[in-house]
């Protein structure tokens, strides 16, 4: 394991691998997304409607004649920064009166001129979007994503990704042909019970994993061509979508036991079967069968869940940025109370993972284990966890406090949330309860006992609705020295006297699309533990020492590729180190052990796809 904390040996065989890894940083890393004329089997009308090879006005006068376009376009030919700036322009004039009235709002509209772009030239869609990531991020992911899902029955034009239902059970090997794509790297996959923290959207959530891999897209480079969004449609308990004659998914309530397995295993094989290599991640299952199916799948194919995984990746990135901006060596980690407010997936896969840090700090050992899981205190909606609680969750348990332990500290089962922080002073104020407002003034007020110099809020529910408290409540009450981290973004908070509160978004896209190029690129058989713990530790470094004493502790999403090229090449390092690599294309697994640090991010960077238009040659079928 590549920990941070490590010391660093230089032995004579490692100068040996630099001294003879010198050519090696000299020769070029071919890359399968290098600037090759594509061959296409279409001309014409055929072309402009097709959104993998449309260019709009870019074609030149020559692929117009090659492709029999001439005449079929304005006569001006127009370059990409061009289309772009006309794009934006259009944007701008348009976001108003693509509103559906007073009621739509304008990041739905800025959501529905985008969808027409990816409809109609998905090369300028990616362009925009890692162009102005920052400003569309928002609108294609967290926070919006949630109201599009919520409204996807009504927004659905065009079909986007694969969708398995129950009905299709026994028929989903054949049905897997049926994507065009030969290859595929990526997929994301839902069941839509758990949409954010929307509840049960049925089919609807599809929304959500085509808003996923836009950003494998845009932050990861992974090429448009080669990812899936999918739909497990087992039907539905939202009795408002089972009387809804528009709803687009199946109006009966949702499969459970051995039923709703059949039917993800039946996808999960058939999906293996004709890409073997592809990488697929759940998203927004419910806490029920999250952790199940994760346990289910993850040393069989190679597949995570980034509500349990990534977001306790992005937690812990954060937790150890906290650490540092109290001054402190991220080694101290150990010492953290912590108390978290939300026991469902995400929530618990925070514990587990932090758990799991902390132990690996303190000697990685059966007492060190044990010894870590003191430093939590877990409240959910009947408030504090303890080994006293009826029917307690199977996943919650390892983390329910000892009721003589919590008599001593003034705490019983049940104690409130309030309760808690006034007794146990934490350090770390970690809401993943999807409760938006949960952190009252109440709540705040008992944090201003913390012994900590600098207490951490993570307000880390989404949407924004959801999220447990605002930074302007935070900042108000507890003034400039705490650290604040969101799920969604908020912005900073002006303190007067040019004193500025930094909202740190400790989003997801800081980490998945990395740990999803980072396993690709290596060819790991498997994603484990380790790669994961390394992406959030990469993470947790990223900044720079001056920044996070400032209170910055997540970069800016404007930094989002080179994140991603960084979190990527650490999970590679990690897949080497564990014997898990099997190579990508040209690049085998030998080869991957005899690359230094800055050859393997040079590797990555060689392997990212960018949205530049390629020169078409047609070729009759």
């Amino acid at each position: 394991m590549a920990m941070l904390w490590k010391h660093v040996r230089v032995s004579s065989s490692l100068l040996k691998r630099h001294v003879t890894g010198a050519h090696l940083l000299s020769r070029p890393f071919t890359t399968t997304e290098g600037h090759r004329p594509t061959i296409v089997h279409k001309r014409s009308l055929d072309i402009l409607h097709d959104p993998w090879f449309n260019k709009g006005t870019a074609f030149s006068m020559t692929e117009r004649d090659r492709l029999d376009l001439r005449g079929l376009l304005p006569p001006n030919v127009m370059s990409p920064d061009l289309q772009i700036e006309r794009f934006m322009v259009d944007l701008k004039r348009l976001e108003v009166q693509a509103r559906d009235g007073p009621s739509d709002p304008n990041a739905l509209a800025k959501w529905r001129i985008l969808n027409r772009l990816h409809d109609r030239n998905e090369t300028m869609y990616y362009k925009v979007l890692i162009a102005k990531i920052e400003e569309y991020a928002p609108v294609v992911y967290t926070p919006t994503v949630g109201l599009v899902c919520q409204n996807y029955s009504g927004l659905f034009r065009r079909p986007r990704g694969m969708y398995f239902s129950a009905e299709d059970r026994g028929e989903m090997m054949s049905m897997v042909y049926n994507w065009p794509a030969e290859q595929v790297d990526m997929i994301v996959v839902t069941d839509g019970s758990r949409i954010l923290g929307l509840g049960d959207l049925g089919v609807q959530g599809i929304g959500i994993a085509i808003g996923k891999l836009d950003l494998y897209v845009a932050a990861a480079g992974i090429n448009p061509q080669r990812v899936l969004p999918v739909m497990i449609d087992v039907g539905t308990n939202n009795e408002k979508l089972l009387e809804d004659p528009l709803y687009l998914g199946l109006q009966q309530h949702r499969l459970d036991g051995d039923d709703y397995l059949a039917v993800v295993d039946e996808f999960m094989e058939a999906v293996f079967t004709r890409w073997p290599n592809v990488i697929v991640q759940f998203e927004d299952f419910q806490s029920k069968w999250a952790f199940k199916l994760l346990q289910r799948y993850r040393n069989t194919y190679r597949m995570f869940n980034d509500d349990v995984q990534g977001t306790a990746g992005v937690a812990i990135a954060g937790l150890l940025g906290a650490v540092r901006a109290q001054g402190r060596p991220m080694i101290d980690f150990p010492k953290q109370k912590i108390v978290v407010a939300g026991a469902g997936s995400a929530g618990i896969g925070v514990l587990n993972a932090a758990r799991k840090t902390m132990a690996r700090m303190l000697g990685n050992n059966e007492v060190a284990f044990k010894s870590a899981k003191s430093q939590f205190w877990l409240v959910d909606a009947k408030g504090l966890i303890t080994e006293g609680r009826e029917n307690i969750d199977p996943d919650a348990l390892p983390f329910a406090r000892n009721l003589k332990e919590m008599d001593r500290q003034g705490l019983r089962e049940g104690a409130s949330l309030v309760e808690v922080v006034k007794q146990v002073k934490p350090d770390v104020l970690l809401g993943l309860s999807a409760v938006g407002g949960l952190f009252s003034n109440e709540v705040l007020e008992a944090l201003k006992g913390s012994t900590s110099t600098r207490p951490a809020i993570f307000a880390m529910s989404n949407p924004t609705k959801n999220a447990e408290c605002t930074p302007e409540e935070a900042f108000s009450i507890l003034g400039e020295n705490i650290i604040f981290a969101s799920g969604s973004p908020f912005s900073n908070v002006d303190l007067g006297y040019g004193r500025i509160g930094h909202c740190n978004q400790g989003n997801n896209m800081y980490l998945f699309p990395g740990i999803g190029l980072g396993t690709l690129l290596s060819g790991a058989r498997i994603i484990s533990d380790g790669m994961l713990q390394a992406a959030a530790e990469r993470l947790a470094a990223y900044m720079s020492e001056e920044e996070v004493l400032q209170g910055i502790i997540f970069p800016s999403t404007s930094r989002i590729r080179d994140i991603t090229k960084e979190v990527a090449a650490a999970v590679i390092k990690e897949a080497v180190e564990e014997d898990l690599a099997e190579g990508y294309h040209g690049m085998d697994a030998r080869e991957l052990q005899k690359l230094s640090e800055d050859e393997i991010v040079e590797y990555v960077k060689n392997n990212m796809w960018s949205p530049e238009y390629p020169t078409l040659v047609y070729k009759k079928e």
